[in-house]
């Protein structure tokens, strides 16, 4: 009450406001105007926007003053950071609000992992939101760790700072009509369901939103988005290393219909995020000719009022004092970053401290059935097998046919041809399970490289050019609990140790960017040949987009969504 009182007077100019930002340029994301305008915080809240006097001043000389970002969709486990490191990477480039999907935690761990992720975000400069995985597993065709039933998703959407149901990966299942699926789709009807639909179309889109689909992060080309728009669904346009749709879908968008528009990240790793996140697609939208306060209602407003974010989003009275600073509209230079009207960034310096508390509970997540090298072999059983080939800057791949080379009855890599294995480890329940694959595009001339990040189950992933150092790379990994490993001539090159779940380091955000950054380049020193390899390495399991996947039960077919031989 007192609170609300002292507001009132600061907005009133009865007393002076704790805080106000003076000589601003105000883009005010409601009318779509640039204006100049004073500031006045009180409480966090932001009271007046005007000509106002404060008990602290700072004279912003002209630059532009715009509303925390949002990132829409953000898969937080991608990024290898703890939720506090994860605000001290994204909180300087302005980002203050995320909304997150935990199924990758939820796929090892279930409800405890995602119940760690909402204590952990805690207490931390970022306001983190949640989406309860809707899809734990995403289908029968590859093993998790866990399982989210109708009970677990009711329990967690009642949780504090718990938006609304998240991706509903299984398309295949929604157009089945499976019980278990409209059970949760119904327990969420009172919030909402997010989507996840890639490709779809005609019938079997209609089929899909009309059981309660909000919203879809999936479209890659124009048409897509553009049908996706006009069925109502609020389009999240994905610009990341790992998927660049921004280009594709921005013809579409217009001052008619940009309300229905957000922008995300989806999967990012920390190498990337250091250098931007939020302000770098407004960066490069701009550039490609969107409107600079229409990119700016994108990346806040947007969101707020898709999430029902109450007082979130803009900078107008009775808001939260979410507040960027920008030195201008081109290249969006974030010169302060203010949460809940204290500064918690200033060109680029981050303002605050993280203390992360440990849970025993989030780890020790490795269980794989002992195995030589010899079970890594391929059986030769024709001269022509399918394989993945990548799609380099997207997380869709082709399937294709090659001709397999052989050794003594066995197919092996054919580094020449940039044919090499791929075998999946089931690491959950020690279930022995492997699947065996060939994929195109890494362009590795040596060694291996292993990973326990594979979505959305996340097993065990490896391509390599020989047996040996796949046996290596994979048994590092089980090793350090987790992690991604770069291996020639049986010695590990770089590492980075996931002891949370496989999936998250506990380490600070300058460490986990440095050994990111060694394996990198210990990938290129192998030959690799595109960006981001253990990015595209880890989606190679991914088992509901298309074309070809590899899970830990063998080659998967999307379109047919069955398991097929290899060989041709």
């Amino acid at each position: 009450m007192n609170s609300i009182k002292e507001r009132i007077a600061a907005a009133l100019g009865n007393k002076k406001a704790e805080l106000v930002l003076k000589n601003g340029q105000l883009i005010n994301v409601f009318s779509g105007q640039i204006y100049k305008a004073d500031v006045a915080i009180q409480k966090g809240v932001i009271a007046g926007i005007g000509s106002y006097q404060g008990t602290q001043e700072i004279d912003l000389n002209g630059r532009y003053l715009v509303p925390g970002f949002i990132d829409s969709h953000l898969n937080l486990e991608s990024t290898m950071l703890i939720p506090g490191e994860l605000a001290r990477a994204v909180i300087p480039h302005g980002t203050t609000a995320v909304i997150c999907d935990p199924h990758a935690i939820a796929n090892v761990l279930g409800a405890a992992g995602v119940k760690f992720l909402i204590e952990a975000s805690k207490t931390i400069p970022l306001d983190i939101y949640f989406n309860v995985p809707s899809c734990v597993p995403d289908s029968e065709l590859e093993t998790s760790g866990a399982k989210l039933r109708v009970d677990d998703v009711r329990s967690l959407l009642r949780k504090e700072g718990v938006l609304k149901l998240g991706d509903m990966i299984n398309f295949p299942g929604v157009l089945a009509a499976k019980k278990e699926i409209l059970e949760k789709i119904d327990v969420a009807k009172r919030v909402g369901v997010e989507g996840h639909a890639p490709g779809l179309s005609g019938k079997d889109l209609n089929a899909y939103i009309c059981a309660g689909i909000e919203s879809d992060h999936e479209s890659t080309t124009l048409e897509e988005a553009r049908e996706k728009l006009r069925d109502g669904l609020h389009i999240f346009v994905r610009e990341s290393p790992s998927a660049k749709n921004l280009e594709a879908i921005l013809p579409l968008i217009s001052p008619l219909n940009s309300r229905y528009f957000s922008f995300c990240a989806d999967n990012i790793y920390p190498n990337a995020l250091i250098k931007g996140h939020i302000d770098r697609i407004l960066e490069k939208a701009i550039s490609l000719g969107l409107d600079p306060v229409i990119a700016i209602q994108m990346a806040t407003i947007n969101a707020a009022q898709y999430f029902n974010l109450i007082r979130c989003g803009a900078i107008a009275p009775g808001y939260f004092a979410d507040i960027n600073v920008l030195s201008n509209l081109e290249d969006f230079g974030v010169e302060m970053v203010f949460k809940r009207g204290k500064m918690v960034a200033s060109k680029g310096r981050v303002l605050f401290e993280v203390k992360p508390k440990k849970n025993k509970k989030v780890r020790a997540s490795i269980n794989v059935k002992p195995f030589e090298v010899e079970t890594l072999q391929i059986k030769e059983k024709s001269d022509y097998a399918k394989a993945i080939e990548l799609v380099p800057g997207q997380l869709l791949t082709k399937s294709i046919v090659v001709a397999v080379k052989k050794k003594d009855g066995y197919v092996v890599s054919d580094p020449a041809n940039d044919i090499l294995k791929l075998v999946v480890v089931e690491r959950h329940k020690a279930s022995g399970n492997m699947g065996y694959g060939l994929v195109k595009g890494f362009g590795l001339r040596k060694g291996s490289l292993a990973t326990s990040v594979s979505h959305d189950s996340h097993n065990i992933i490896c391509v390599g050019v020989d047996d040996e150092d796949m046996l290596s790379a994979i048994r590092r990994v089980v090793e350090l609990d987790g992690g991604t490993v770069a291996v020639r001539g049986g010695l590990v090159l770089a590492e980075l140790a996931l002891p949370i779940a496989g999936l998250i380091s506990d380490e600070p955000l300058a460490e986990v960017v440095d050994k990111q950054a060694k394996l990198e380049n210990a990938a290129t020193d192998l030959g690799c040949r595109i960006e981001n390899p253990f990015a595209a390495l880890s989606f190679l399991a991914l088992s509901l987009i298309p074309e070809l996947r590899l899970t830990d039960k063998g080659l998967l077919d999307v379109s047919k969504f069955k398991i097929v031989d290899l060989f041709e």
